[in-house]
């Protein structure tokens, strides 16, 4: 059980370009959101979409390969783990970010 602990699988497209940072280290950091769909019927009949957003940060070499091969409403799957953070925005309020860390990237479509 302990290889499905805090365990993250989505399939998604991306909303927008990733978001690639050099840190100072020599690392690279990528940051992007995916929109997955959920489908249902209301109670009249009418088939409803369910858009949810999810940040996904990926570190290192998977950040690599999303700068150079992952672009703006791409299909991919991801895995990862699920994590939260918080920090003070500019007005110094503290704000809260759940992010999924990807350590698995698998590019579908064409």
């Amino acid at each position: 059980m302990n290889t499905i602990k805090n365990k993250v699988q989505l399939i998604g497209n991306l909303g927008q370009e990733p978001e690639i940072v050099n840190l100072e280290s020599g690392k690279k950091l990528a940051k992007f959101s995916i929109a997955t769909n959920d489908h249902y019927y209301n109670k009249q009949g009418d088939k409803v979409t369910d858009t949810q957003w999810h940040n996904i940060i990926a570190w290192g070499k998977t950040a690599e390969i999303i700068e150079k091969y992952v672009n703006k409403g791409q299909e991919i799957a991801i895995e990862g783990k699920l994590t939260s953070r918080s920090y003070e925005d500019s007005e110094g309020k503290k704000r809260y970010i759940t992010e999924v860390v990807c350590n698995e990237l698998l590019m579908l479509g064409k």
